[in-house]
């Protein structure tokens, strides 16, 4: 499996990232997922716990859609093939997924729900 997770961008310094308004906190209740799109990339924002934690919506294994899968812990599970991803980080942690997915930084200001992109 891959440990360098490259597109672990919730590790960037605060200087290299935007933020980009998605939506008010209330649209994402506890145990719910959001589906957006930032610019061509599809995300998918989970609300586990009261905590808000989004990733890529493409998994590495096969491109298929990853946020309609289960989740399991911190973990999400394809729904095609069983592959897992943390969703506080992006690592691919059970096969067949062995490269990680994109994890963005979430934060909720005043009510609304904004994902950290890196600044081109």
């Amino acid at each position: 499996m891959q440990t360098n997770n490259m597109f672990n961008y919730t590790t960037l310094d605060e200087t290299k990232v935007e933020y980009l308004e998605i939506a008010p906190a209330s649209e994402l209740p506890n145990g719910e997922r959001l589906f957006v799109d930032l610019g061509d990339k599809p995300v998918v924002i989970f609300n586990i716990a009261g905590q808000f934690f989004a990733i890529g919506d493409v998994c590495t294994h096969d491109d298929g859609p990853l946020g309609d899968g289960m989740i399991e812990g911190f973990n999400v599970v394809c729904p095609r093939h069983g592959g897992e991803f943390d969703v506080r980080t992006g690592q691919a942690v059970q096969m067949p997924a062995v490269v990680d997915i994109p994890a963005y930084p979430v934060t909720v200001r005043d009510g609304t729900i904004f994902i950290g992109v890196p600044k081109a």
